[in-house]
């Protein structure tokens, strides 16, 4: 069987698109300004927050929490979901160097 496409890239590479594309949707910058925003887990609030139905908030979700942006803890029979704070701090991390490195450059 061959490579895939993400084969031929770091962990690192592969790591911070997933996290891009993850936060490529408004409404997935929209849920992580709210979590923000309350600073504390909240289940059933996002929904209210935001002109989308809940299945399509429930898809948004996922997408965040699988590209590792948000966690989720289960509480009863909702799931309550937060910042992770270790994947923003790989974003932080890699966004530093990179403004590190353009303003230290003297090119075009």
């Amino acid at each position: 069987m061959g490579a895939t496409k993400t084969d031929h890239f770091t962990d690192e590479q592969n790591k911070i698109a997933v996290i891009a594309k993850a936060l490529g949707h408004p409404a997935r910058i929209a849920i992580i300004e709210y979590l923000l925003k309350v600073n504390t887990c909240i289940c059933g609030d996002i929904v209210n927050e935001l002109p989308l139905a809940q299945a399509t908030v429930s898809q948004h979700l996922k997408e965040l929490k699988n590209a590792g942006l948000i966690k989720g803890n289960i509480e009863g029979t909702a799931i309550c979901y937060c910042i992770d704070e270790n994947t923003f701090e790989v974003l932080k991390n890699y966004f530093s160097n990179i403004i590190l490195t353009t303003t230290n450059q003297k090119c075009c």
